[in-house]
């Protein structure tokens, strides 16, 4: 014994004693270290920002779309029901109130639990426990892990009340189905807002915290609708619920399905244009999970009828189509499809059907003056293809270009009433140029002309033709544009030069490749509608330019602006030639190719275009207001030929949208600007007409161009 008493009392123990509290101290503050090291500053909770919705607008301020990787809204606790609220206390940790950030007994349990099962269990975590883990941690079960959880939940409960730890765990928990925090999975599995849920439903969506996969009511709604009644009775037992409210709870039904999904909603091609604006500016985490609050420029009740009015036109159309192949679909069924009409099961489908594309169109409405696209349509399907033909699609204007080719000769001195020739032109083309035969050179001058040429490989001969094969001989610049006559158009840029017509897209807007050819004037370069739909608006905003823009501003979480749309204005045109351009345009609509467009019974200037084949056509509208334009064809580029199909066609179905979107808009006339004189002309002659002529026209010019004589 005394030397049992010795050694312990010796040197030696005592220097191996301390040794071995020095080693327990230094690796405890380095176990303390690593435990730290992976703790976060919990001061970053009072700037936490989870993944959020960003919203957009529509220029009223209805909520149009969301976008969001996880659905979640923040809503402040005390527009979060009070069931909903004493739910999660009572299932997840009754001594919320009471506790420090953990408890003993919880924890001492779930050790338990380890060492008898040998592996982590995710159990015993108080509510400021599952918060931490949520925010900062991992999901990863490891002690180490487990040991950080309590340490943080301890600072959280320090640094905040109870109220707002309530709060943030309400709108953080995942409760399922892409849905975090109570009000996406209030929208997710009822479609209702907060403070709609019945106590039955509140205590279905706590029972779904510990899984949300087992208590699915969608996939597994035995097991729901035990667990609701779980929650119930813990809520009654702890209090918070009287015995009528318990079993008036328990006996509502669960929801047996998911909210039904909308079908394509309207303005998705829109929507997904200002993606394409945004994301890259902001970057894909912004956009998609900051909470961001968009305005935009859309009307989307606008949008809806533009939708519903085109589809039916094209479904139309279809029926047109689908009759030829010994189809007979319904036109007023949106579901109708060609190629699987009348198929029995299991039955072969031939392949004329299987080849037959669907018509598209797309149409595009804005402000005249702002540029604010209040209308996108990119096609008839958003979910069939997400292709925009309004702004992606490259299409020949055919002869809806021609107002650029009449601005150039106005810029020349060329009046409405000046006489242009309407007669059968040959061009010729010597390997560097276009050229014109002499109209007056007999047909042995014109073939001895071609000969020096006929050997070039280069060497080609183009004789233009009018739509309908009739010229006029000599007719007013006005009456040109009035019946779309194409061989006016090629002569028109024969006399003034291509270079100069080029000129006059590129100030209007225009930055497709515009070969410098006498068929320009036809229409035969590709372009996109939302660029031509600008370029010609200029012309009816007194020839000032505005670009288009979607976007009105652009705030973050907090309500701060990022961004807000300031308007640039370019003169480009003087206003007398843009009012006398805008004047003869009215005449397509009132006399010419865009008659049908008179229904709508006010002031529009227009121009119909049909490109070669019937492959493309279109109208192009605008009040002094609202500018609109509109395209149907097939995406192959098939031909419509067969059907009659022109820019006519398009220009009825434009109206139709328009006789909508205008119902509300004043029938104001286009403002003469100063400098405009209105005389009297024969519409045959371009002269003045004399006080009897039956036939006279009131024509405007610029001051000191009208015509002198009778």
């Amino acid at each position: 014994m005394k030397r049992i008493v010795k050694f312990f009392t010796s040197k030696f123990f005592l220097c191996c004693l301390l040794i071995g509290l020095v080693i327990a101290i230094l690796g405890g503050a380095v176990f303390m270290r690593y435990i730290f090291s992976g703790i976060p500053p919990v001061y970053e909770m009072e700037e936490y920002t989870p993944s959020l919705t960003s919203k957009v607008f529509d220029r009223n301020g209805k909520l149009i779309h969301e976008f969001s990787i996880e659905k979640r809204s923040m809503v402040p606790l005390e527009e979060i029901p009070v069931d909903l609220q004493n739910g999660v206390v009572a299932m997840e940790d009754r001594d919320f109130f009471k506790h420090a950030g953990f408890s003993v007994r919880g924890i001492l349990r779930a050790l338990f639990h380890d060492v008898m099962t040998g592996r982590a269990k995710q159990g015993g975590s108080t509510l400021t426990q599952q918060l931490s883990r949520g925010v900062f941690l991992t999901q990863q079960k490891k002690i180490i892990r487990k040991i950080r959880e309590i340490v943080l939940a301890v600072q959280i409960e320090h640094r905040f009340s109870k109220p707002e730890i309530l709060q943030l765990y309400l709108n953080e928990i995942y409760l399922g189905s892409g849905a975090y925090g109570v009000k996406a999975a209030a929208k997710r599995y009822f479609d209702k807002e907060l403070d709609q849920l019945t106590t039955g439903e509140a205590a279905m969506l706590v029972g779904l915290i510990p899984s949300p996969g087992n208590y699915n009511p969608f996939a597994n709604p035995t097991r729901a609708e035990a667990r609701r009644n779980l929650v119930l009775q813990v809520m009654y037992e702890q209090g918070y619920i009287s015995k009528e409210d318990l079993e008036k709870a328990k006996a509502e039904a669960l929801p047996t399905k998911a909210p039904a999904a909308q079908g394509d909603k309207p303005g998705l091609y829109f929507i997904e244009h200002i993606r394409r604006i945004l994301e890259p500016k902001y970057g894909t985490e912004t956009l998609w999970k900051g909470g961001l609050n968009i305005y935009t420029t859309i009307d989307i009740d606008q949008q809806t009828i533009a939708e519903q009015i085109m589809n039916k036109k094209l479904l139309e159309f279809d029926a047109v189509i689908a009759k030829g192949l010994g189809i007979e679909i319904d036109p007023n069924d949106p579901e109708a499809d060609p190629r699987l009409i009348d198929q029995k099961e299991n039955e072969e489908v031939p392949q004329e059907r299987l080849d037959y594309p669907r018509l598209q169109g797309a149409f595009m409405a804005r402000d005249v003056k702002t540029g604010a696209v209040r209308v996108m349509v990119g096609g008839r399907s958003f979910s069939e293809s997400k292709f925009n033909r309004a702004t992606q699609a490259r299409r020949q204007p055919g002869s809806s270009f021609k107002p650029y080719v009449w601005m150039a000769a106005l810029q020349q001195g060329y009046t409405p009433a000046t006489l242009v020739k309407d007669l059968p032109t040959m061009f010729y083309f010597d390997g560097r140029n276009w050229h014109t035969f002499d109209e007056n050179a007999d047909l042995y001058s014109l073939d001895l002309a071609a000969q020096s040429f006929i050997g070039s490989k280069a060497f080609n001969v183009w004789v233009p033709q009018n739509y309908g094969g009739k010229n006029d001989g000599w007719i007013t610049l006005r009456r040109a544009l009035e019946k779309s006559k194409n061989i006016v158009a090629v002569n028109l840029i024969d006399a003034i030069g291509a270079r100069k017509v080029i000129n006059v897209a590129r100030k209007a807007g225009l930055t497709a490749q515009l070969p410098a050819v006498p068929a320009l004037g036809l229409g035969v370069s590709v372009i996109n509608m939302d660029e031509h739909l600008a370029a010609l608006t200029t012309f009816a905003n007194g020839g000032i330019h505005t670009d288009n823009y979607y976007i009105e501003k652009v705030e973050d979480n907090n309500g701060r602006l990022l961004e807000e749309h300031i308007g640039e204005e370019r003169a480009e045109f003087s206003p007398q030639d843009s009012y006398l351009l805008i004047n003869m345009m009215k005449g397509v609509v009132d006399r010419g190719s865009g008659a049908s467009v008179k229904v709508l019974k006010r002031p529009i200037a227009g121009k119909t275009g049909t490109t070669q084949s019937h492959r493309d056509m279109w109208f192009v509208g605008m009040t002094p207001h609202t500018s609109a334009a509109a395209w149907m064809g097939y995406d192959d580029d098939t031909s419509q030929e067969k059907y009659h199909w022109t820019g006519s066609t398009t220009a009825r179905w434009w109206a139709e949208i328009m006789a909508e979107i205008l119902k509300d808009e004043p029938a104001d006339d286009f403002n003469v600007p100063e400098g405009i004189s209105f005389s009297y002309v024969n519409p045959n002659t371009g002269r003045l007409a004399t006080p009897t002529d039956p036939n006279k026209f009131l024509e405007a010019f610029k001051k000191g161009t009208a015509p002198s004589s009778f």
